[in-house]
């Protein structure tokens, strides 16, 4: 076995270097993912607060990211509606998003994701003949999402979306001075069974232990092959 090198005892201390780096960086996510997951129990399990004193937060710059509220909008279910495209348990469908005024000043509105269709269920989701719901809606707020580079682009002159871009959505809907989040409805569902209402999903993975394991694993193993290889030259 010949003894290290220099470039490769170089090329072996930056590989390890980033290993290592990748294990803190998941000790630090499964610390983030920890705190989300107990964020998100203990906001799940509050009453819902009247969306005027989430808005207010909201002016204010505060984080309400899975905040619970409630908010009168009777004829959320006959609103405007645009279809954002999404898969949800496997199935390809989308998403109905409309949007709610809001009282109380600033914001003036609020886009409300009425939930999920899928693509074989069709036009059964739009809108239920009969009136104005009878109850408030409640729901989760959450900040949107963000494109990325293989993220088509959306297309509002199709009503074919493919990401949340709140200002874009709420001037295709005339929601004026739309608020920062989505209100993700968790009721009343719809009295047809469509859209369904999918707030959250059913189970946040929190698998960034296991991540740091193997990476810390991957270092501990290239630091031993490393040794073996130094030692094995010096005891022959």
């Amino acid at each position: 076995m010949r003894r290290p090198g220099v470039l490769t005892s170089l090329v072996a201390l930056i590989a390890f270097c980033a290993l290592i780096g990748l294990g803190v960086w998941q000790v630090q996510r499964l610390k983030w993912k920890t705190e989300l997951l107990r964020r998100i129990d203990a906001l799940q399990a509050a009453a819902p607060q009247p969306m005027e004193r989430a808005a207010g937060q909201l002016r204010a710059g505060a984080d309400v990211d899975f905040t619970r509220v409630i908010l009168a909008c009777n004829d959320v279910e006959t609103r405007p509606a645009l279809r954002l495209h999404a898969v949800l348990a496997g199935q390809s469908g989308y998403r109905l998003i409309t949007a709610c005024p809001l009282d109380g000043g600033r914001p003036h509105s609020i886009l409300v994701d009425r939930g999920f269709v899928a693509l074989d269920e069709g036009e059964a989701a739009h809108g239920v003949p009969g009136g104005p719901i009878a109850r408030p809606v409640v729901g989760v707020l959450r900040a949107p999402d963000r494109p990325n580079f293989v993220t088509p682009r959306n297309e509002p002159a199709r009503n074919l979306w493919y990401w949340r871009d709140i200002p874009a959505m709420a001037q295709a809907l005339g929601a004026p001075d739309p608020a920062p989040a989505f209100l993700m409805l968790e009721s009343p569902a719809p009295t047809s069974g469509l859209p369904r209402p999918a707030a959250l999903p059913a189970a946040i993975p929190n698998n960034h232990l296991g991540y740091a394991i193997t990476w810390f694993g991957l270092a501990a193993a290239l630091a031993g092959v490393y040794l073996a290889m130094l030692f094995a030259k010096r005891a022959g």
